[in-house]
């Protein structure tokens, strides 16, 4: 019990009021030494305090202020050990609130310390840890305290990430590798710690590698051009046509990702760093595994594996192939496309042309397999010069086209013998490719493999009748269908054509004839052989004066009676007129001529 002073002076207490018994001396010591208890705090700084207190809500720290602070109890959940006198760093809100209260942050404090670590690893290049918090697009989202920072997908390992499931909540080291301050964004990565890491890996490889050298790798990424290999921090390429003695259209053919396997060195580029792998090279040749007896002649049985312009390629076991090139597909001289005859993937037999096992190239036929049509015995007998026949046509070229009698017999239309009266400059005028066409047999030699065809022989020659129709001199009825400085087409009945020189398009009126005008038209020259027809619409009018003149000389005049009679018998056939009327002669008007003529030169003679 305390004990009571008898003579303590209570009025003096109530009239100085509390500490008013103070000297000014006092005071401003007592003032001094509580300033010096309490700490100056600035708002939005990170300062360190002591946990004084916990209730269910809130922590009570003492960060030497006049009054404690009040921090949420759920921002010390990464802290369940967190007691009374433990120091935590939090971060000033405010110094005072409406109610006069300490506002505090530990999860700000955190922020503000994460960034400015941020800042610094970006500066010294040093490294943080962090936890994948998830997955995003491109990549995955990392807590760096507090801070969340985008680690690409190409920077989570040297190797490409398939899935990037498997790396949520778990803690990973980083390099900070871009800030964006504007938009508080980091972006990190693990790649380059790895990659530190395999530098030593990769000297070493690099440092040791020899041709022949056989490695262990692993499948990283896959191409259509090959696959390449992780050979423990260096990436080798394995080339497709390494990969197996026989062909592939792709590695997947064979190999999968994340494959491990053994591989042999081929080549390697020490300036690049390239590093060429192969495969197939750790296992014999196929070539080495063909049977002895295997030679020309032989049959052989396999799968086209590639089609090309000029042949085809048949595998005869994965790594063996011969070319099956296309004159050796079929008797026909006339080369085709191959894709006429096999497509890739058939299974076909054929015989072996020529072999080389050193420089491992073998020739193939399949035309060999079945007989030649032009060594058959009754080859002669069915197309023997005058058979007909019915064939395919197969090409057209300037001077003629080639027709298809059956596989490997081909012979020769020529332009000039599609037509009996037609002049044909171009095939195509006639026939297409494609199209079937009735032939005769002009020629045959087997021994070279020919045969002249023609079309315009199966008819009879109208040229025969032609000869007897269009005689020279006589006239007839044609269109002027062409037309340029050598002369005019003409088109004459029965549809045959003619030609007329540009001196024989003249007109009575002294006009030149012009396209597409219909004249007649006299037969100058006729030539069967030739089959050539020349005409004149000048001789047409020409002719018929020089007729009429002809006429006017040898026709006699009416006989005059008397003297005048007399005078008249004794002029010259020069001195004949012309009649009024001039008719055309006929062969008995030509012998009464004669006979009149022979008369009156003998009276000439006698009246000498």
């Amino acid at each position: 019990m305390a004990e009571v002073v008898d003579n303590f002076d209570w009025d003096n207490v109530g009239a100085n009021s509390f500490g008013g018994n103070y000297s000014a001396e006092q005071r401003a010591e007592m003032e001094q030494m509580y300033s010096e208890t309490l700490t100056t705090v600035q708002e939005e700084e990170v300062i360190k305090g002591t946990v004084v207190g916990i209730t269910d809500r809130d922590v009570i720290l003492n960060i030497g202020f006049k009054s404690d602070g009040l921090v949420p109890l759920s921002e010390f959940r990464d802290l369940p050990e967190l007691k009374v006198g433990d120091e935590v760093e939090v971060f000033i809100e405010d110094q005072e609130d409406q109610n006069g209260q300490l506002i505090l942050s530990r999860k700000k404090a955190k922020i503000k310390q994460a960034w400015k670590a941020i800042y610094d690893a970006l500066e010294n290049d040093t490294v943080l840890e962090g936890v994948v918090k998830r997955r995003t697009k491109g990549g995955l989202i990392m807590d760096l305290d507090g801070v969340e920072a985008f680690l690409p997908g190409s920077q989570i390992d040297v190797k490409p990430i398939r899935d990037f499931d498997i790396y949520v909540g778990r803690r990973m080291e980083v390099k900070v590798v871009k800030i964006n301050a504007a938009f508080d964004n980091v972006v990190v990565s693990h790649k380059v710690l790895i990659e530190k890491d395999l530098e030593k890996q990769r000297e070493a490889i690099l440092n040791n590698l020899e041709k022949g050298q056989i490695l262990e790798g692993v499948i990283k990424n896959m191409t259509n051009f090959g696959v390449f290999i992780d050979l423990g921090g260096v990436d080798g390429l394995l080339h497709i046509t390494d990969i197996s003695w026989g062909r592939i259209a792709h590695p997947s053919e064979v190999l999968q990702l994340d494959q491990k396997l053994n591989i042999v060195v081929l080549d390697f580029d020490e300036a690049k760093k390239r590093i060429s792998l192969g495969l197939k090279q750790l296992t014999p040749h196929p070539w080495d595994s063909l049977p002895a007896d295997m030679g020309v002649g032989s049959k052989v049985k396999g799968r086209i594996v590639n089609v090309a312009d000029y042949g085809a390629f048949m595998e005869i076991i994965p790594g063996v192939e011969g070319l099956i090139h296309v004159s050796e597909m079929s008797w026909s001289q006339h080369l085709r496309n191959p894709q006429d005859f096999i497509k890739q993937g058939d299974v076909v037999e054929a015989q072996i042309l020529t072999l080389d096992r050193e420089d491992r190239k073998m020739s193939l036929g399949i035309k060999q397999l079945s007989e030649d049509p032009w060594t058959r015995g009754d080859f002669a007998t069915k197309y023997a010069v005058g058979t007909n026949h019915n064939g395919l046509v197969r090409n057209l070229t300037n001077f003629g086209l080639f027709v298809e009698l059956e596989e490997g017999v081909d012979g020769l239309v020529h332009v000039s013998d599609l037509s009996w009266t037609k002049k044909i400059k171009h095939p195509s005028e006639v026939v297409k490719v494609g199209d079937r066409l009735d032939v005769v047999v002009l020629e045959l030699d087997v021994a070279n493999r020919r045969l002249a065809l023609g079309h315009k022989q199966l008819e009879e020659n109208p040229w025969d009748t032609f000869q007897t129709v269009f005689t020279p001199g006589s006239v007839h009825k044609a269109t002027i269908t062409e037309k340029n400085d050598r002369g005019a087409v003409l088109e004459l009945p029965y549809g045959i054509e003619g030609f007329a020189y540009p001196k024989s398009l003249v007109k009575e009126d002294n006009s030149n004839a012009e396209n597409g005008e219909t004249l007649d038209f006299r037969v100058v020259e006729f030539s069967k052989d030739d089959r050539r027809i020349v005409l004149s619409h000048t001789a047409v009018f020409n002719q018929a004066q020089e007729e009429d003149s002809r006429a006017s000389k040898f026709t006699k005049k009416k006989p005059a009676t008397g003297a005048a009679a007399g005078a008249q018998g004794e002029g010259k056939l020069s001195d004949l007129k012309k009649p009024a009327t001039a008719e055309k002669s006929t062969l008995g008007d030509l012998d009464a001529l004669s006979a009149l003529r022979d008369k009156m030169l003998g009276n000439e003679q006698g009246g000498e």
